[in-house]
């Protein structure tokens, strides 16, 4: 066996994390749950992530069996933006060395996880010679294409994406879409990159699961219809998308209303300085929807799978996503998904199996896909059957068994030479 220690980086979020911030969501649940999966296969996993508040212990062992978050202090000890973070990377590779010499740790590779962090493994790769995988999450030109936060996504982000993708020995793309973006934006090698989708836990997000337990406990009726939406509150995630859909329905089938409620999972629906949140929850108020809408909050991984029971449907209308983590554990739960026709979701989400594809920011289309749904209970039981089904295919324990053939081939490799 080649692998025995691997090193994650993930510099501007930890895997800790509570869920639903402003930037974390799928990326920390990947880190978690696949370092969690090789620590119990008897792998020693040390995950790096820059210390953000005071309190933060400098070795967390939480997470499981031969797993640590190591909290290195790269800058203020504070929250940063993910941009805020690039001035500080320097400093985060010497930390992140001189904790490796310190306790005299040589990793046989490196997992770099988003831009910031690639940066860390081109740098660590430069003075230790140390073999790298890289997965980026989102990609900078595919954010300015669809012309969201474009003003976020600086020169120098994608320049270091461009960087990375020369010192890599492997890019792990979570979907052939990503496979495609990667080759045609960045002129990226097809030898160079493998695709490998993120994970679920089967066993946590299962099926089947009571659906009227889970709705009692959430307060909706035995016998309504519960619509989902989990994730981050920003602009990308189109929720207004859902909530212009509710109002065509309340002009093309008012009768269905009378039994559907919509909750809203994610950011922190009492906060006055969160502006897409305030946007949201004013816009329901002035379509006249508000009275079918809950604003719930950020939810933890263990309370999620309540959740997916109680819902009829899960809807996720975003205008970018490379994989789709909300997607795949609504599947495992027996939830059929209606998604936007983007990135990962498209491979997904099986179009009229395990649910429905949608035109971005289309609500009519999205209207029609519900009217389908709630009208036919049949359909939208099999449309769940079949989508947990095919979630099977993506158990940890799978994904991990992929990655770990690239690790080994990648130790095995000569040093590639830049």
């Amino acid at each position: 066996m080649l692998i025995e220690r691997i090193a994650l980086i993930s510099v501007h979020t930890s895997p800790l994390a509570p869920m639903g911030g402003t930037k974390t969501g799928g990326m920390n649940v990947y880190i978690r749950e696949l370092s969690r999966e090789l620590g119990k296969q008897g792998y020693q996993i040390d995950i790096f992530t820059r210390r953000s508040h005071e309190l933060e212990p400098e070795i967390d062992a939480s997470i499981g069996e031969n797993v640590r978050v190591i909290a290195l202090t790269a800058g203020p000890t504070a929250p940063l933006s993910p941009a805020d973070h690039y001035d500080y990377l320097s400093d985060f590779t010497a930390e992140m060395m001189a904790f490796a010499t310190l306790h005299s740790i040589c990793y046989d590779v490196v997992y770099s996880h988003y831009w910031l962090s690639g940066w860390v493994a081109v740098k660590l790769k430069e003075a230790w010679g140390i073999r790298f995988v890289h997965m980026y999450h989102t990609l900078g030109h595919m954010k300015k294409r669809i012309k969201i936060n474009a003003h976020y996504q600086p020169d120098r982000r994608i320049l270091t994406e461009m960087r990375i993708l020369e010192w890599a020995d492997r890019i792990i793309a979570a979907t052939p879409a990503e496979q495609a973006q990667l080759r045609w934006l960045y002129r990226a090698s097809r030898r160079q990159i493998t695709v490998i989708p993120p994970g679920v836990d089967t066993g946590h997000f299962r099926y089947p699961m009571s659906s009227n337990e889970a709705r009692e406990s959430l307060g909706i009726k035995p016998d309504g219809n519960m619509l989902l939406f989990v994730g981050r509150i920003e602009p990308l995630k189109a929720v207004d998308t859902i909530l212009e859909a509710l109002h065509v329905l309340r002009d093309r089938a008012p009768e269905l209303l009378q039994k559907l409620h919509f909750m809203i999972v994610g950011g922190d629906p009492q906060s006055k300085r969160d502006r897409e949140m305030a946007r949201l929850q004013d816009m329901s108020v002035k379509l006249g929807i508000d009275s079918l809408v809950s604003f719930v909050g950020a939810k933890e991984q263990s309370e999620l799978p309540r959740y997916y029971a109680a819902a009829t449907a899960v809807i996720i209308p975003s205008d970018y996503e490379s994989f789709g983590m909300v997607a795949l554990e609504a599947m495992s739960s027996g939830r059929p998904v209606i998604a936007s026709q983007v990135g990962g979701l498209q491979f997904l989400v099986r179009d009229q199996e395990t649910g429905y594809h949608i035109p971005a920011r289309e609500p009519i289309s999205l209207a029609d896909c519900i009217i389908q749904l709630l009208t036919d209970p049949s359909k939208t039981t099999m449309m769940g059957l079949s989508a947990a089904r095919a979630a099977k295919a993506y158990a940890w324990s799978e994904i991990v068994e992929r990655l770990l053939r690239v690790f080994e081939e990648v130790a095995g490799e000569k040093l590639r030479k830049i």
